[in-house]
């Protein structure tokens, strides 16, 4: 038996199809590599962005964008300070940053409110403070309520401590 010639005939346009597929496959971004150290100090490699609790630091590679491996780059002596690139800046991601920023506004929006309520709540000791000094000095007697229950005439040494404590808070919350 004689080894016959293997006859293939294809398509032109099937030739094509198959040239452009091994083109784009080759020009793909799924061979852009990152490569990074963990905590341990192992190098781990992915065509993955690394984690969010790994330093920028320790990210030793990063796929360049559009980086295309048929072209080589052009002489740095022909570089011209506008075409000189700032430090490779990694892509944002929108939501991301728009969460960031809604956190952000979020933590200072409590912020805001925890002042708010401080300043109210000083506000209001403020006024008791001055309407209890009042109370106080105009000479009236007074009665308060012991632990059993019974009413005890303030004398005036108590009425001279108490006094003191309004004082103290009006010094301190009314400024």
């Amino acid at each position: 038996m004689r080894n016959a010639p293997l006859n293939l005939h294809v398509a032109p346009a099937s030739l094509g199809l198959a040239l452009t597929l091994l083109l784009a496959s080759v020009a793909s971004p799924a061979w852009a590599q990152y490569r990074w150290k963990d905590s341990r100090g192992q190098v781990h490699a992915s065509d993955l962005p690394p984690p969010r609790e790994i330093a920028e630091k320790d990210v030793l590679q990063r796929p360049a964008a559009g980086r295309n491996t048929a072209v080589a780059p052009a002489p740095a002596a022909a570089a011209s300070p506008a075409s000189v690139a700032a430090p490779f800046r990694p892509a944002v991601d929108p939501e991301l940053e728009a969460r960031r920023k809604r956190a952000e506004q979020d933590a200072a929006a409590k912020a805001r409110a925890d002042a708010d309520k401080l300043s109210a709540q000083r506000a209001d000791n403020c006024r008791r403070a001055r309407q209890q000094l009042d109370t106080l000095d105009n000479g009236q007697r007074l009665v308060q309520f012991n632990a059993q229950g019974e009413r005890v005439v303030m004398d005036d040494t108590a009425r001279a401590a108490t006094a003191a404590q309004a004082r103290q808070v009006l010094a301190s919350d009314c400024r």
